[in-house]
């Protein structure tokens, strides 16, 4: 009968902890958990629940990095909140304010280099994170909120559509100084998602009004209209990239809210699970349609949510526990 190392070369390895990148299909045995673990690709997507953010809050609030180094800032508690709190895949450690207090507010970069922007009242104030503190820069051009967000990094991102007396379509890119306003999108609204780890490619999706599923894809110069969400919604989060993401709850008509959540393929877009918390207005990370994070967010009764869940996506590589008894 062949056995493990008949079949791949090696035996078993022991170890302390759990390998930092396992390879598909490779199997250890971690002494310290004294557990059989592998790793392999998932099948299907699915949430698994998270560490709780310390400060529950709502309102719209902002996130921005991945999975595993995210940053959540924004939103009320309430009141109106400047908190800020980086998340390391396991538990959220409150960090510096912001120096405004805000919510309805955009974000985008990562865990570590991050903007914050807009929110309400409509507001232009645009702050820098690198890391450590929050520091003013340059304002947007047009003051707004429930924007919709995507970039790389607190020196390259883009700031489309939201409210300012009405829907807008305006769109703004940011260089790492100032914002200069560039392509408008095809179509105004405010409470749609962003998704781009570039700020020269990007999407947009859902929003109002009238409710719409509608999607854009941006170029770095204009948005062409692509297909749109199977369920059109309102104040839904998304991340991932212009090719490769995922657009999570929402609302259709308050103060119901949905915990669909559909998946973005390029070309089209894919009902899979859902969220175990039903929200909407929740801050949100992540890399692709693979791997995300959503947090925070209103309730389906109307309170602040603490809860995170953690999204694994069809063919990303996940570590199973093997029952042994």
């Amino acid at each position: 009968m062949a056995n493990y190392r008949n079949i791949h070369g090696i035996n078993i390895e022991t170890v302390t902890s759990n390998p930092d990148n396992p390879a598909n299909g490779q199997v250890w045995y971690n002494s310290t958990d004294q557990k059989l673990r592998g790793n392999a690709q998932s099948t299907v997507g699915a949430w698994a629940s998270g560490g709780n953010m310390n400060t529950a809050r709502k309102d719209t609030v902002a996130g921005a990095g991945v999975q595993t180094a995210a940053i959540v800032f924004g939103g009320s508690t309430p009141p109106v909140s400047a908190l800020a709190e980086t998340y390391n895949g396991s538990s959220f450690t409150e960090v510096a304010d912001l120096g405004t207090a805000r919510n309805a507010l955009g974000g985008a970069g990562t865990s570590t280099s991050a903007l914050g922007f807009g929110g309400e009242p409509p507001r232009a104030e645009t702050e820098s994170w690198n890391g450590s503190s929050w520091t003013e820069v340059g304002d947007l051009n047009t003051a707004r909120k429930l924007v919709g967000a995507a970039g790389a990094n607190n020196t390259a991102v883009l700031s489309f559509g939201g409210y300012t007396t009405t829907q807008t379509a305006i769109n703004e890119s940011w260089n790492g100084s100032s914002w200069t306003e560039v392509g408008d999108l095809n179509t105004a609204r405010w409470g749609h998602a962003g998704a781009g780890k570039l700020y020269t490619a990007a999407l947009a999706f859902g929003g109002t009004p009238p409710t719409t599923g509608k999607t854009e894809q941006w170029n770095g110069s204009s948005w062409t209209e692509v297909a749109d969400l199977n369920s059109a919604r309102i104040s839904l989060s998304g991340f991932g990239t212009y090719t490769s993401a995922i657009g999570s709850a929402g609302y259709t008509s308050s103060p119901t809210k949905l915990a669909l959540v559909e998946s973005w393929n390029g070309t089209s877009w894919t009902e899979v699970a859902d969220v175990s918390n039903a929200r909407y207005q929740a801050a949100s990370a992540g890399a692709d349609n693979t791997s995300g994070l959503t947090a925070a967010g209103e309730a389906q009764g109307g309170g602040a949510l603490a809860a995170c869940e953690e999204w694994t996506g069809a063919g990303a590589n996940t570590t199973r526990e093997f029952d042994l008894s």
